[in-house]
C-alpha cells in the first residue's frame, strides 16, 4: 500500500490542482488549434497524459502553463503530420462552430483555412500573445521561421477573409 502523505501523493495532488486551473485557458488554445471542440478536449487530455508522465521531473521553477502549451502544439502539430499521411481529402468538409465559440464565423473559417503550421503561429502570436521568441521556442523552431509563418498566415487571413462590399450592397436596395 503507499503512504497518502508520500511525495508520489503530494505530487499526484500538486497535478490535479494544476489540471483544473488549467483545463478552460488550455482548451480554447487546442480548440482555435484544431477547430473542433471534441478533438480539441482529446488533444487536451492527450497532452495532459503526456505531461502528467513527467510531472515529477518537471523543473518547478519553470512555469507549468508554458510546458503545457509546448505540449499542445507539439501533439497536435505530431497528430495532424500523421493524419496527413493516413488520409488526403480533394475537399474539406463544412464544419459548424463549436458551441460556445464566439468568434466571427467567416474568421474562424479562414484560420481553418491555414495549414497548421501557420494556424499554431497565429494562435500562440495573436490569441496566447507570445512574442516572436517565445513562439519560437514553442514551436521548436527560429525566430525567422515564425516571422515568416506569420507573413504568409496573415497573408492568406487577408485572402480568406473578405471585406464586405458596400457599394454592391447599397445598388441592391
Amino acid at each position: 500500500m503507499t503512504d497518502p502523505t508520500g511525495p508520489r501523493a503530494a505530487a499526484e495532488t500538486s497535478f490535479v490542482t494544476f489540471m483544473e486551473l488549467a483545463w478552460s485557458r488550455h482548451l480554447r488554445l487546442a480548440m482555435l488549434l484544431t477547430g473542433d471542440r471534441l478533438r480539441a478536449e482529446d488533444l487536451l487530455q492527450d497532452s495532459l497524459v503526456r505531461m502528467y508522465e513527467r510531472w515529477s521531473r518537471l523543473d518547478r521553477r519553470s512555469d507549468p502553463h508554458a510546458y503545457l502549451r509546448r505540449v499542445v502544439v507539439n501533439t497536435h502539430t505530431s497528430w495532424w503530420q500523421r493524419r496527413r499521411r493516413e488520409s488526403l481529402v480533394a475537399e474539406v468538409p463544412d464544419r459548424a462552430a463549436p458551441a460556445g465559440f464566439d468568434a466571427d464565423v467567416e474568421l474562424k473559417r479562414a484560420l481553418d483555412g491555414l495549414p497548421p503550421r501557420q494556424r499554431a503561429v497565429v494562435v500562440l502570436r495573436l490569441y496566447e500573445d507570445l512574442s516572436e521568441r517565445q513562439t519560437a521556442e514553442v514551436l521548436g523552431c527560429s525566430v525567422g521561421n515564425v516571422k515568416s509563418q506569420y507573413a504568409r498566415a496573415l497573408a492568406k487571413l487577408r485572402e480568406l477573409v473578405r471585406e464586405p462590399n458596400y457599394e454592391e450592397i447599397w445598388s441592391n436596395r
